[in-house]
């Protein structure tokens, strides 16, 4: 079916992604639009949908032809405009729609994409309904002629429009005590995404001096790419925190959902290390409560949330994975490696800026500069995320397993495999999308963590060519 090749190349693990218009196009996107009406009202009984978008060009069109989509099932819309992918979170959590948010993060310009949550957030993946979604978006494109779909009107009375933009703002300031906010000076680096409406909005009523670096909404990117994960975007940022003398550097995504800190020498927070000082934070506001982080968190995580006196609880990679650990444990927070950031008081939805503001409380509470404040959270070295191709993944992690079990690894499955040899870890697991498996390695010492990083890297190249070359696909 030849929609179904289409659509294949654009939904994902946990959303909807590709390239406008050859492989999202309109057409595509009131289908999908449509899909998630009818799967919406089936499974919750909505009457509306809350929709947003970054501020990408292409964004325009295909929030207009979702909407339409949506329409054409029958329910309303709530349009909030442009917005950061958490305040659609916050959309969905506070007016219980729910909702869909156009956007393709921190992805090139020719991108777009969509993020959908039931009401209260809940998330949509692959196995909590994009499955469905798809179905249902594949029979109404096929039941389309090409460029017909029916167009959005304006002046539909099932339209309306809301700016939670305050509310938002007044939200993420409910996370800390605002009157223990002390005078920092922060430069944030927005690369042209959502951070430039959103950052202002969240600090400019504190007591902080704010410089906005790139802050004009350009879905273009003419800076730099909104990737703040990739160290050379960071470059400008530290370039700016040296001149001015700033406290702290924020580096935002395209979609303002992740936050990365830079401290005032220059040096960035992991998300390891990020989610280690917030669950301590969270701690001390919460005391004994749960609190989750993902399997390639550093273990300096669950040391220190057992020393402050919480309970670490170890999840998937993934947000869809994370919210429902949370719903199920009532954890008060969650953290992963990749700067995604869990509060229960955020309808479990994640949101950088929130992390941000509970450090900068923080700071201003011990009245220390970051790399001070953060010395007692950073007791290993990692490797970061390492990606290698392989022809066949499964049979490189059988390998991988066999050999360090008989070294007497403590071995899970958890996500892929980690392997744990008490002064040194590793995970290994394989893409959701590509022909790759992704490593992440944790040492006690830089020396240590680079010396395991070339053996593990050489026995995945190793098995994957024996079994490439003699057709086994095995050791």
């Amino acid at each position: 079916m030849a929609t179904d090749s289409v659509f294949s190349l654009v939904f994902k693990a946990y959303d909807v992604r590709g390239t406008v218009p050859d492989q999202l196009n309109e057409d595509m996107v009131f289908s999908i639009g449509k899909g998630f009406a009818s799967f919406s009202r089936d499974e919750t009984g909505a009457e509306k949908v809350v929709i947003g978008r970054d501020m990408r060009e292409s964004g325009v069109a295909l929030v207009k032809a979702f909407s339409a989509g949506a329409l054409s099932e029958g329910l309303g819309v709530v349009d909030a405009g442009m917005i950061s992918t958490d305040m659609l979170y916050f959309a969905s959590g506070s007016l219980g729609l729910p909702g869909a948010m156009l956007t393709a993060s921190h992805n090139p310009a020719s991108y777009n994409g969509i993020k959908m949550c039931l009401p209260g957030a809940r998330p949509i993946g692959e196995d909590t309904g994009l499955k469905q979604i798809r179905e249902r978006a594949e029979t109404v494109l096929a039941s389309l002629s090409p460029n017909h779909a029916p167009e959005l009107s304006a002046s539909d009375p099932r339209l309306e429009r809301v700016d939670l933009l305050d509310e938002f703002a007044r939200h993420v300031h409910s996370f800390v005590d605002v009157a223990s906010l002390r005078p920092l000076k922060i430069v944030a680096d927005t690369a042209n995404g959502m951070g430039g409406l959103v950052a202002p909005a969240v600090l400019g009523g504190l007591p902080f001096e704010v410089e906005i670096l790139f802050g004009e909404l350009d879905g273009n990117f003419p800076n730099h790419p909104a990737d703040p994960i990739q160290a050379e975007n960071l470059v400008d940022l530290q370039r700016r925190i040296v001149e001015t003398g700033a406290d702290v550097g924020l580096a935002f995504d395209g979609d303002a959902d992740r936050v990365f800190l830079v401290d005032e020498k220059t040096s960035p927070l992991s998300g390891s290390l990020t989610t280690a000082i917030v669950a301590a934070a969270m701690l001390e506001a919460h005391p004994g409560s749960t609190i989750l982080y993902n399997l390639i968190c550093s273990k300096a995580v669950p040391e220190i949330i057992s020393e402050r006196g919480g309970k670490p609880v170890r999840t998937r990679v993934g947000h869809s994975f994370i919210k429902g650990v949370m719903a199920e444990t009532g954890a008060i927070f969650g953290g992963e490696h990749s700067g995604h950031y869990y509060f229960r008081d955020n309808y479990r939805a994640d949101s950088g800026i929130i992390a941000a503001l509970v450090v900068l409380s923080l700071m201003s509470k011990a009245d220390l500069p970051l790399s001070e404040l953060r010395k007692p959270f950073e007791r290993y070295l990692d490797s970061g995320e390492i990606n290698t191709e392989v022809h066949d993944a499964a049979a490189v992690l059988a390998g991988v397993e066999h050999l360090y079990s008989e070294r007497g690894a403590t071995i899970d499955h958890l996500d892929g495999i980690t392997i744990d040899l008490g002064d040194w870890w590793f995970n290994l697991r394989p893409s959701n999308t590509e022909p790759l498996l992704r490593l992440n390695l944790e040492a006690s010492t830089g020396p240590s963590c680079a010396q395991h990083v070339d053996e593990v890297i050489r026995l995945i190249t190793e098995l994957d060519s024996e079994g490439h070359d003699d057709g086994l696909g095995g050791h």
